[in-house]
């Protein structure tokens, strides 16, 4: 479910290359398969000979069912999901389902005074990512074979959310970064690659099942320390990092900074000694693959906007002088 836009596309290649038959459900709004920058003429015409796809909207629940049922898929994984009511008709569909793979996310886990987050760790039924919760607690409901997979902040060539571009652009323009509060706020970073191989890493499972895994990066790191990050992995110069008190501002419906301000990150020891799985990437590593396949090669995902960067400077420059 989904596959045609960032998670999906690594995933799907890891799958091919292990022979599975692999079928994308999408609503067919954007190209089935895309090339990979670096990716080779012969490997990417391989790649797209190998994929199926069935078009149709998740929401029609009736058209899932019997679409899903006509063909009788072994695996399920759904990258997309948000709500518990998008996976129901799935299961339905498909009664003799081999397993049921999640992408949830880290987000559930209830703000804690105690890190890192594992996944025993008590979860927030009012968090923004309630859907994904409430898909696990179906799933653990029914006789399915599933298992769960909460990532942190998620990176990488063709990343939708502005984790890293948020910086690149910032960088590339020559201007300072803004982070709020003290910037030691410690968050984690996990690259979409090493994502995919998790998600390799508990398919046919036993281990896997009916489980949950936190997957990220193994090493944390302060909102600063990202920004230095960014920068080495970019050749950019370090940068001039500016810190400011998000209370003394009304940035409106505009997001000022892509993280939330607070400690955030997740244990993946879990993943580690149960999956046998590690991450391949350091932080610095992961973010200049992500700079030389993406942002460095002029494409992202947002034009860069400096409004709110504006008004915290400004603010800066007066209170300095």
């Amino acid at each position: 479910m989904g596959g045609t836009r960032f998670i999906g596309v690594f995933l799907s290649r890891l799958l091919v290359k292990e022979g599975h038959q692999v079928t994308l459900f999408t609503r067919g709004k954007a190209p089935v398969t895309q090339q990979l920058p670096g990716e080779s003429d012969s490997d990417y015409a391989e790649f797209k000979s190998k994929i199926l796809h069935l078009k149709g909207d998740r929401m029609d629940f009736d058209f899932v069912k019997s679409s899903l049922s006509a063909e009788g898929y072994d695996v399920v994984y759904d990258i997309n999901g948000r709500e518990a009511a998008e996976v129901e008709p799935i299961l339905d569909a498909l009664p003799n389902l081999e397993q049921f793979i999640y992408c949830s996310s880290a987000g559930v886990y209830l703000k804690s005074d105690m890190l890192p987050h594992c996944e025993t760790d008590a979860v927030d039924p009012k968090s923004r990512h309630k859907g994904k919760l409430n898909t696990e607690s179906l799933l653990e409901s029914r006789d399915v074979n599933w298992t769960s997979v909460r990532p942190v902040y998620i990176y990488g060539p063709l990343n939708y959310n502005p984790v890293e571009e948020w910086f690149f652009h910032r960088l590339k323009a020559g201007r300072p970064i803004p982070i709020p509060n003290s910037g030691v706020q410690i968050t984690q970073l996990g690259h979409v690659k090493d994502l995919a191989t998790a998600f390799i890493a508990v398919l046919g499972n036993e281990k896997a099942s009916k489980q949950v895994f936190n997957i990220s990066g193994e090493k944390y790191v302060t909102f600063d320390g990202l920004a230095k990050a960014c920068a080495k992995a970019g050749g950019f110069p370090e940068p001039e990092i500016v810190h400011y008190n998000p209370k003394e501002f009304d940035f409106g419906k505009k997001k000022a900074f892509p993280f939330r301000d607070q400690h955030f990150f997740a244990s993946v020891e879990k993943a580690k000694h149960v999956l046998g799985w590690k991450p391949e990437f350091d932080l610095v590593e992961g973010l200049t693959d992500s700079y030389n396949l993406d942002f460095g090669r002029g494409t992202f995902r947002k034009e860069a906007d400096f409004s709110t960067d504006d008004m915290i400077l400004g603010k800066s420059f007066v209170l300095q002088s």
